[in-house]
């Protein structure tokens, strides 16, 4: 039996096609892991099944669904559908698009959206409006920041989520017996299944490339049965998808593993960063900032730890600057933490925004220069001519309170010496 026997009909496939783009969902009850927006009852699903035609934007990551539910549109609703990519596509490109469009439904595809500048989103917007065409985009990020707001406007935007571990078993069991796929040719142990359904990353197409390499590597083998370690060598790259929207989405969670004081999820992210290629400086970045915002004078030497690592990474590179990283990003995570210092100047600011300004108090002017006459009342006192190195004396002429340290680490020591200052020019 041949192995890439089965399905020809009127979606085109052809023998040589990809495993993934044969198996491509035919229907809705295909779409793996999209019930939020597919399941029944749910507008997007209601709109299709009765036949109606709206422009959208779909956006997620690779692999989940979408190009294949802009085809399904467009045979439920039986439109003309005109596909192109944004990445080699310009103004040409459109009007050719738009010219096909007739009497009859159009649907015109656009892949990778987000990549089309103002003006050739522009161009789409009279055709959207007249109702020539109905645009479908497709993202793998957020068109929120991309779209141009009368474009969004236009447009009903929906997300597509990665898939679950067990949507992926779902996809393969299905390609493994489908006329459309292996057919009954092979089969998949389940250990090799598992490792598969972890390894893509939410992603069905990676998972379906993965199988059908397997599958060949084993064609001529005189066996039919894959397992995990004819999958292992059929995947030399476990990278995760990582696209603008992950960079910021794992940033976030380590800068908040950090401040949250959990140690292993903060080494988790850091690694997944790392693993994706992200750029070493601007962890050790995020980190110092974390120091002084999250741990401030809670423990003053966070600070110094994580400016230590940026520059051991600096000097060394990776991969051995993942080092000092991960050392650091510990030390901030299991440090005592107070924003206190944080909050302080954000006060200041906005004292100094909202209020009229404070005139610098006579006896902490410059008088420096040669000439200057110091006031009558500019009786400046030194502190280090006094015990202790402190003298109580007014340093803004109406006094205010913007720091309050917390009851954390080394400021617990810091409140109780304020408190008896602030005490004192309080009497």
């Amino acid at each position: 039996m041949d192995l890439f026997k089965g399905y020809y009909g009127n979606r085109g496939e052809v023998r040589d096609a990809p495993l993934a783009w044969r198996l491509r969902p035919a229907d809705l009850s295909e779409i793996a892991g999209q019930g939020h927006i597919l399941s029944k009852g749910k507008a997007l699903f209601n709109l299709i099944e009765g036949g109606k035609i709206v422009s959208l934007v779909l956006y997620g990551p690779p692999g989940t669904g979408k190009t294949a539910l802009a085809h399904i549109i467009a045979d439920r609703t039986k439109s003309v559908f005109v596909e192109i990519n944004a990445v080699t596509s310009g103004i040409k490109e459109i009007r050719e698009a738009v010219s096909i469009a007739s009497s009859s439904k159009t649907i015109v595809f656009v892949d990778e959206i987000h990549r089309f500048n103002k003006v050739q989103q522009d161009a789409l917007l009279p055709h959207i409006e007249s109702g020539r065409i109905v645009l479908i985009g497709a993202s793998t990020e957020n068109p929120s920041f991309a779209l141009t707001p009368a474009l969004a406007s236009r447009t009903m935007i929906f997300r597509f989520n990665p898939l679950s571990a067990e949507d992926i078993k779902t996809i393969l069991r299905r390609a493994l017996t489908d006329k459309r796929g292996l057919d009954g040719c092979f089969t998949l142990s389940e250990d090799a299944l598992s490792y598969i359904a972890s390894m893509a990353g939410g992603d069905a197409r990676r998972a379906l490339n993965c199988l059908e390499l397997a599958a060949l590597s084993v064609r001529h083998t005189g066996t039919n049965t894959i397992d995990i370690n004819i999958i292992r060598d059929a995947v030399s790259d476990r990278t995760p998808y990582y696209d603008e929207s992950e960079h910021y989405d794992t940033i976030s969670a380590f800068i908040k593993s950090m401040r949250g004081s959990d140690c292993d999820a903060a080494v988790y992210w850091l690694a997944k960063m790392l693993n994706a290629g992200e750029d070493p400086l601007f962890i050790a970045r995020r980190i110092i900032i974390c120091a002084s915002e999250d741990v401030g004078n809670a423990d003053p030497h966070a600070l110094g730890v994580a400016v230590a690592a940026y520059l051991s990474v600096e000097r060394v590179g990776l991969p051995e600057g993942r080092i000092p990283i991960s050392q650091a990003a510990i030390y901030i995570a299991q440090a005592p933490k107070s924003n206190a210092c944080y909050m302080a100047l954000e006060a200041a600011l906005a004292e100094v925004r909202n209020e009229e300004p404070q005139p610098v108090p006579p006896h902490l002017k410059n008088t420096s220069d040669a000439g200057t006459e110091k006031p009558a009342d500019a009786c400046y006192k030194y502190p280090h001519d006094y015990p202790g190195h402190y003298v109580q004396q007014t340093y803004l002429t109406t006094p205010k309170v913007f720091y309050e340290p917390s009851s954390q680490g080394y400021e617990i020591e810091i409140k109780n010496r304020l408190q008896q200052r602030r005490h004192k020019r309080n009497e």
